[in-house]
């Protein structure tokens, strides 16, 4: 089943709007979309106000456990502004790369000879590139807390399909249906995808979390994004879903 099939299951049992309605720009524009941009700002706010002191140990536990710098600073694909069918015509942004490329931060959690900006692939169980502190960070996702700061930035949502690398984007937009209207709305950095699957190692997986994106804007709001707010709380706690 590809990903529109499962979103299209979702459609006829819960009433969703249809995906033509989903991916048009209003997706960006619609009065909700301005206070959920609000929650989403106060909540960085208060979790960076809170998480300031964990952020000063992490950095400074990577700093000293391993060369290299502490933050991981890595090109993602973010919000598509450009008109539907006109994603290749002109505008400012000369290369279609599915959304506004931006810059990701996380804690760097693995080796810095081995990991670079450039490379863009999955990583994956028992990879040899992290650290021994990188795999507790990754663990309980800690390696994420820097994104508070793209919150902030403009460049991401609390709560939004998560950013992919610009050419893992471009291979899984030619391969799996419904994969470029993710980009219709800002990333998060968790969201219904994350709280219901783990990480991608292979097509079936991004096939299975493009269908929980579609479900999410579709039904997207303020109440929507704290109850996957609160539901992330487990997902870290219990280490569902993270390696």
């Amino acid at each position: 089943m590809t990903s529109l099939e499962m979103y299209e299951t979702y459609e006829l049992t819960a009433g969703a709007q249809p995906l033509r309605a989903v991916a048009k720009e209003e997706a960006f524009a619609e009065p909700q979309e301005g206070a959920r941009r609000a929650l989403n700002v106060t909540v960085a706010l208060l979790a960076l106000i809170l998480a300031a002191p964990l952020i000063i140990v992490i950095a400074i536990l990577v700093k000293l456990t391993s060369p290299g710098p502490v933050l991981f600073c890595q090109a993602r694909v973010g919000l598509n502004r450009r008109d539907r069918g006109n994603e290749g015509g002109n505008s400012r942004r000369r290369l279609d790369y599915g959304g506004k490329p931006f810059t990701i931060y996380k804690f760097r959690t693995m080796s810095a000879k081995k990991s670079s900006g450039d490379d863009q692939v999955w990583a994956r169980p028992d990879d040899p590139r992290v650290t021994p502190v990188g795999r507790i960070l990754r663990k309980y996702r800690l390696d994420e807390l820097p994104q508070l700061f793209n919150v902030l930035r403009g460049d991401m949502n609390i709560v939004g399909p998560r950013p992919e690398q610009l050419r893992i984007f471009a291979n899984l937009r030619e391969k799996v249906d419904g994969y470029a209207e993710r980009q219709r709305v800002r990333p998060g950095i968790t969201g219904w995808a994350q709280v219901n699957s783990g990480y991608d190692a292979n097509l079936d997986d991004v096939r299975r979390k493009v269908a929980y994106d579609l479900e999410f804007i579709a039904r997207r709001s303020v109440m929507e994004d704290l109850k996957i707010m609160l539901m992330t709380a487990p997902v870290v706690v219990f280490r569902r879903g993270a390696w």
